[in-house]
């Protein structure tokens, strides 16, 4: 014998064999677009943040999750002339909350913009190529020789010229 049974916003449906043979006379109802657990988009039809949000990529939950929903909504909700202004002690909290966790926050993007600040800030160019048409890894007196001894398909090499003589 099959029954029904109500839990929360769901319906148990709990059916015999014998219901299963027969074909389905299940009516199917609308989505509905205020469904808080139907994915939307950032940003629900009310104006609320969807927190459920997989572009969110999980931020608003996990050890810093309230600090970034605090930014989050102050941002979100800011009316000043420069939005979010007004926001940056929750930002700054957000942020002091993920330097705490490296394992769960990584800062990949500031490491590789130190490396190459690093790297390229030490360093003057005494490039002679600077400014010229050659590419940057060859100098001029390495294109100088290889112009001279560039030979064309229609001309002789060396050996050739040996020979021929």
């Amino acid at each position: 014998m099959s029954y029904c049974k109500q839990e929360g916003k769901d319906r148990i449906i709990f059916v015999t064999k014998e219901d299963h043979e027969a074909p389905s006379n299940a009516e199917l109802i609308a989505d509905d677009p205020n469904d808080p657990y139907e994915e939307q988009g950032l940003i629900l039809p009310n104006g609320d943040v969807n927190w459920n949000c997989p572009c969110l990529g999980g931020m608003a939950s996990g050890p810093c999750g309230s600090q970034f929903k605090e930014a989050f909504s102050c941002f979100h909700y800011s009316t000043e002339e420069v939005k979010g202004s007004e926001c940056i002690d929750n930002f700054r909290n957000m942020q002091e909350c993920m330097q705490k966790y490296p394992e769960l926050y990584p800062q990949d993007e500031d490491k590789e913009s130190s490396s190459q600040a690093e790297s390229g800030s030490g360093s003057v160019s005494t490039d002679p190529t600077e400014g010229s048409a050659l590419p940057p890894e060859t100098d001029s007196t390495t294109a100088a020789s290889t112009s001279e001894s560039a030979v064309s398909p229609d001309s002789p090499s060396l050996t050739d010229n040996q020979t021929a003589s």
